[in-house]
């Protein structure tokens, strides 16, 4: 067996157990059972007063780690990407912000959160929203089509993170803004931890180097990229490598 396939085949259990824990949560959430944050940290990074006017019930799917929203400062009749949608509340808050003149496309590879995110965004009658199935390595996106892309706490969970920020650059137009939460480690974590898939899942031992991921992103040809705003997450589990929820943001020119 070649590297490529060794490779190939890691990838492919990765993305099993994501797609696998993640659509657990939400065949909970559709049968109206209660449901936490990314790595259940408790607090999905929004407030009471950005979660307005929406209901609890599609308040409570949202798995992530930080806030995306005020770091993408959206504007009337902007074209949005959310990577890794889940049950669409990124969505959903940015269709508010670009309104009937903007659109937003959520993408993700789980059919379950799929399910959700249209049952949630039905509740709410917003629509500027569209769902698309697929993988955030391979977007079903247009080159040079979007203005801004959000995600929030599923780039960590990718095993090929350069191809996902490759992604956004192909997709993002001439001057578009990539402005992502995410989960980042202080130090590489060791092998024997990175195989802790339910680890992996909860957004924790699947972490990327804090300065390996921002030169990731200057790699894939974006400019003034930094880190905004970072937190305590976890610790990788029987290390002593630390995790943090943090905003990054960055531009195409």
């Amino acid at each position: 067996m070649t590297t490529n396939s060794i490779i190939q085949i890691q990838d492919i259990n990765i993305h099993d157990e994501v797609r696998g824990h993640y659509a657990g949560r939400a065949a909970d959430l559709l049968e109206g059972k209660a449901a936490a944050c990314c790595g259940d940290s408790g607090s999905c990074g929004y407030t009471s007063a950005d979660l307005a006017g929406l209901p609890a019930e599609v308040t409570g799917t949202s798995f992530g780690c930080g806030d995306p929203i005020s770091l993408a400062k959206l504007t009337p009749g902007q074209r949005v990407l959310d990577l890794g949608s889940g049950g669409g509340l990124d969505c959903m808050l940015a269709a508010q912000k670009v309104g009937a003149a903007g659109w937003v496309i959520g993408v993700d590879m789980t059919p379950e959160m799929l399910a959700l995110a249209w049952r949630n965004v039905a509740k709410v009658g917003l629509r500027n929203i569209e769902f698309r199935y697929g993988h955030i390595e391979k977007l079903p996106v247009e080159s040079n089509s979007i203005d801004v892309i959000l995600s929030n706490c599923v780039i960590n969970l990718s095993p090929d993170k350069p191809a996902v920020f490759g992604e956004a650059y192909r997709v993002l137009g001439a001057g578009g803004k990539f402005a992502v939460s995410d989960i980042v480690s202080d130090a590489d974590i060791p092998a024997s931890a990175q195989a802790d898939l339910i680890s992996l899942a909860g957004c924790v031992s699947g972490a990327m180097k804090e300065s390996d991921y921002l030169d990731g992103i200057r790699a894939a040809g974006f400019d003034d990229v930094r880190i905004v705003d970072r937190q305590f997450y976890a610790t990788v589990p029987n290390t002593e490598v630390h995790t943090y929820s943090v905003r990054v943001e960055a531009f195409k020119k």
